[in-house]
């Protein structure tokens, strides 16, 4: 069956090809649905028995909580793949942070995705009928391609990769951010194949990341905002608690939300709730490909690039999957009110 575009109201076929899902800070938007046959959306006949999540960082974390929450969990496995020598920490934050893992009866599998060969990583893999990868671009150039390939090899029966982020269908190819080829990379893998089934959830980047200062586009000292292309350009962001949220849900569950804002619209948000007035500039696309020419391995200019023009970042809420089904997760003012007082 040729791809389709299919919108659901109520609940996911999940058991059924290959799943794109895209969300935003409080809205999970239209997907794409790849599938041998046709299914009743509104039931889902999926039920996981053994989860395993492969890496433990910001995202990761939310995602084990929230699946270990779920009121679906019944008696799945839940397991999360940590690095030997974390797992063996006696750093006290991380002590406490496995320690509320195995409170919430969450496994911890020895594993390090970058010095374990394909085949190891596969034999791990094999133990579980679902995988869900949450180890993002830090972990380097090749690892997204070699944690796909070791789930086709054990044949997993369902995969949520890491292409939590902007939609790279969209972006296509030989696009700043060199890193988004490979998310492409494994599209194509996992297209390629019908024996395991997945689903991918389109995020937008961290809420969070608008307002960090590494970031550059809300700054606070000076009370400016740059704004990536223009102040027309549209991104969206979702929280990492509630991609968590969604990840349990799309996993678990039958339902999710987000947000999509204009950096003028992030200005106002930030001056309501500051009291502040902030100046306005704009970041082009020029100027950051000139930076990027002086100095081609700044990941902070690729993403300006790739935000500034706007391409495969942003969505309409009202086509989203949470939309549709009702599921809220925080707005960007949300969030804002909740944490801009830790930034500040």
């Amino acid at each position: 069956m040729s791809p389709k575009k299919i919108r659901f109201v109520a609940r996911l076929a999940l058991d059924s090809g290959g799943l794109i899902v895209r969300m935003q800070l409080a809205h999970v938007l239209a997907y794409e649905f790849f599938a041998r046959e046709r299914k009743d959306p509104t039931k889902s006949t999926w039920s996981p028995h053994s989860i395993c999540t492969a890496c433990l960082g910001e995202l990761g974390n939310q995602v084990l909580h929230s699946l270990a929450r779920h009121p679906h969990r019944d008696s799945a496995t839940i397991a999360v793949l940590l690095r030997p020598s974390s797992i063996a920490s006696t750093t006290p934050d991380k002590v406490k942070e496995l320690e509320a893992l195995r409170n919430l009866n969450v496994q911890l599998i020895p594993g390090d995705i970058a010095k374990d060969s394909e085949k190891c990583l596969s034999d791990v893999f094999g133990e579980y009928d679902t995988i869900i990868g949450c180890t993002g671009f830090a972990a380097g150039s090749g690892t997204q391609l070699k944690l796909a390939c070791a789930v086709l090899a054990a044949q997993v029966p369902r995969y949520v990769p890491w292409q939590f982020g902007v939609d790279y269908d969209t972006i296509g190819r030989g696009s700043a951010q060199d890193l988004f080829d490979e998310q492409l990379d494994v599209r194509d893998l996992l297209r390629s194949q019908d024996r395991t089934k997945w689903v991918i959830l389109s995020t937008g980047m961290f809420t969070s990341f608008l307002f960090e200062p590494w970031f550059g586009v809300v700054k606070f000292k000076d009370d400016t905002i740059v704004a990536l292309g223009s102040l027309v350009t549209k991104v969206s962001v979702t929280a990492p608690e509630d991609i968590g949220k969604i990840t349990a849900e799309a996993v678990l569950g039958s339902r999710a939300d987000s947000d999509t804002l204009t950096y003028e619209h992030l200005a106002r948000l930030v001056e309501r709730i500051t009291g502040r007035k902030f100046t306005r500039h704009i970041r082009t696309v020029q100027a950051a490909r000139a930076d990027l020419a002086k100095d081609p391995d700044n990941t902070l200019f690729k993403y300006q690039i790739v935000f500034g023009e706007g391409r495969g970042v942003a969505w309409d809420l009202s086509e989203t999957w949470n939309c549709q089904v009702g599921i809220h997760a925080l707005t960007a003012e949300e969030w804002a009110r909740l944490h801009l007082q830790n930034i500040i």
